[in-house]
């Protein structure tokens, strides 16, 4: 017993671990939440751009301070991030460009600009690592505190219009005929998309941040239809992959990013396996 008591405590005396597993239960809540709408409404492709568009703000930001981490970086992908959603929901409005054409428009420009940024301040491409694949453990209080913060944000902004999303996520023509102002509420919803990606940028990094938005909210749709229930699954799964990652990349010392990826993969492969087992048993149990 004392094992197992020692096993979940030991990295708990670390005061940075402490710190990383709270960030992992705000961003594993958000991103979770919004990502049952990127699931619902089909913009897993725009979730993936947009957290490779976030490069250039964060880029500039960290060699404009020195190479110093913290605040700007948030500041720096915040801008980026939102702007390029802006972009994507002016080009398609009215749809001028569908929707898969402009994000991929911004997304390369964007990511491109990104690179092209780094390779021109050597000293700091590899510095610039830990954006790309994450670091949980260097998170500091001012980090968490603007993590925190963003999340509130996202998160009283669904619970506010969380009618309004439902309605335009799954029947428009019922949305514009109650006159929402769909076009408003979709750049909306696109923004804290980007808000969502930057607070959650430092605990998975660009790479790997498609996952922590697609796969709790994935599982979850796997188990329930209804908009609702899906989003307190997807947080749980969220929640607990996370956690459960973290225990992983300590005891295994692997990349706290790829382990939580991995787990949350994992969890979505035994729901899948469970859910399909249960169909066929049903279909088999059913009257020729």
């Amino acid at each position: 017993m004392e094992a197992i008591l020692d096993f979940f405590t030991e990295p708990l005396n670390y005061v940075f671990i402490q710190r990383g597993l709270l960030a992992l239960v705000l961003v594993g809540t958000i991103s979770a939440v919004i990502g049952c709408f990127v699931v619902v409404r089909g913009l897993s492709f725009f979730g993936d751009a947009l957290a490779h568009a976030v490069l250039p703000g964060v880029a500039l930001s960290y060699i404009s301070s020195g190479g110093a981490v913290g605040s700007n970086l948030f500041v720096g992908g915040l801008g980026a991030g939102v702007i390029s959603a802006l972009i994507i929901a002016f080009l398609t409005r009215n749809e001028r460009l569908k929707e898969d054409t402009a994000v991929g428009l911004v997304f390369v420009t964007m990511f491109a600009l990104g690179i092209a940024i780094i390779s021109s301040q050597g000293s700091y491409s590899i510095d610039l690592s830990h954006i790309l694949f994450g670091s949980i453990n260097g998170i500091s209080e001012g980090d968490l505190l603007i993590m925190a913060a963003m999340g509130a944000v996202v998160l009283v902004t669904i619970a506010v219009f969380y009618k309004q999303f439902l309605i335009i996520s799954f029947d428009l023509s019922l949305a514009h005929t109650l006159k929402f102002r769909v076009e408003w509420l979709r750049t909306l919803l696109l923004i804290l998309i980007a808000v969502t990606i930057v607070a959650s940028l430092q605990a998975v990094g660009i790479a790997l941040m498609l996952a922590l938005l697609i796969t709790p909210a994935a599982t979850a749709r796997l188990i329930s239809n209804r908009l609702h229930n899906m989003i307190l699954i997807a947080a749980a799964v969220g929640v607990t992959s996370g956690i459960v990652g973290f225990y992983l990349s300590y005891y295994l010392l692997i990349p706290s990013g790829a382990a939580i990826v991995l787990t949350m993969s994992a969890v979505f492969a035994l729901v899948y396996v469970i859910k399909s087992l249960l169909t066929h048993s049903r279909r088999e149990a059913q009257p020729a």
